[in-house]
């Protein structure tokens, strides 16, 4: 490799990583703000955080710092990390935007709203969880208190047990946009998700059992919406099938020329015999089949020429119909006339034998990769 063309490799290198870092100081910046805006109502936030458990705690009884510091650290902490979840948007938009450019456009269709839906779904885990969650578990724990036993909750020990609730909750609910793309990457399908539910449901459990509490309800309440969650995902996923098919089936007839009287695409005229599965050629495949056809079109001209023939040449031209359109079709594609070249294809599908059907559909999606 010369010196110029690791110059001009190392330069988009430095310019992606350049971009990069503006883009994760511009949400260090926007997390910082956040964060100095709320750390004065640090102590607020907690209480409306501490809310379900102070609701149902035992009168004469509160919330207790055991450690010196935790008066202090534990509001500090919790106005960071509301500082990253409120800032969660603007942090996932730098990540597309950085990461956007590399993508196609059906990729970009795709992704933006599966990324707005993330969001959405990771708020309204963290939401279950502290309107429909805290409430019975909290309750629950209060109830079976044993005699005696006053209920004095650590602030830090309570901060980190709701936190590891919000982030269980809320990764849970990212479950149709897992399946979604599992479906959209080709790695499986709507069908064969159906098909594992028992084992979905029984992992569903064991997950509850390991992100909670060591509680039967907050498990169960984890596993349940998990369980109907992936229900949604796999409806979702099958829309999506559906709307990608209905898509590439606009788009192939969409490439078709304007005037190209095949509006459909060609189906074989023997009735009885199954249609083969389309198997595209390799290039060098390809590359022999036209210089095949090349060759018989040149060994039929010059027999044609060597015969003494009374009727006129211009009354008759050498060689296949469909074969001459295929050597039409080569000449077209090197003069850049690709509506041209596409009209001949759509003809020789209608009228050419397999080969040639083979042939032509390779050609036609070559062209459209170009």
């Amino acid at each position: 490799m010369t010196k110029d063309a690791a110059t001009d490799i190392e330069q988009p290198f430095m310019s992606h990583l350049l971009e990069l870092r503006d883009r994760l100081l511009r949400a260090v910046l926007v997390v910082l703000v956040v964060f100095l805006a709320l750390f004065p109502f640090g102590n607020d936030i907690y209480h409306f955080i501490a809310e379900p458990l102070m609701a149902v705690m035992p009168e004469g009884t509160s919330m207790i710092a055991t450690k010196v510091a935790s008066p202090f650290l534990t509001p500090f902490k919790l106005s960071l990390i509301a500082a990253v979840f409120l800032s969660m948007p603007y942090l996932l938009y730098q990540l597309w935007a950085f990461v956007a450019p590399g993508l196609y456009q059906h990729e970009k269709r795709m992704a933006m709203p599966l990324l707005a839906s993330s969001v959405a779904l990771f708020y309204l885990g963290a939401a279950f969880a502290y309107f429909v969650v805290f409430p019975l578990v909290f309750k629950f724990f209060t109830s079976v208190t044993p005699e005696g036993v006053a209920v004095m909750t650590d602030i830090s020990e309570y901060l980190d047990f709701v936190l590891t609730l919000f982030f269980a909750f809320g990764l849970a609910f990212e479950i149709p946009i897992a399946t979604i793309l599992l479906v959209w990457m080709g790695m499986t399908s709507p069908e064969k998700l159906a098909a594992k539910r028992p084992y979905v449901i029984v992992g569903a459990f064991v997950i509850g059992m390991l992100l909670t509490p060591p509680d039967v309800i907050s498990q169960t309440l984890l596993a349940l919406p998990m369980w109907v969650l992936f229900e949604a995902g796999i409806i979702f996923s099958r829309f999506f099938v559906r709307q990608r098919e209905e898509d590439e089936e606009e788009h192939s007839i969409a490439k078709a020329p304007a005037g190209a009287s095949v509006a459909t695409p060609p189906v074989h005229t023997q009735a009885d015999e199954p249609e083969e599965e389309f198997k595209p050629l390799t290039d060098e495949e390809m590359e022999a089949e036209l210089d095949r056809l090349e060759a018989e079109l040149d060994e039929e001209e010059a027999s044609w020429h060597e015969e003494d023939s009374e009727e006129a040449p211009e009354a008759q031209e050498p060689g296949d119909p469909v074969d001459r359109k295929l050597a039409r079709v080569n000449e077209l594609r090197e003069a850049m006339d690709f509506d041209a070249a596409r009209k001949l294809l759509y003809e020789v599908l209608v009228e050419g034998n397999e080969n040639q059907v083979l042939v032509a559909k390779n050609i036609l999606a070559q062209l459209d990769d170009e």
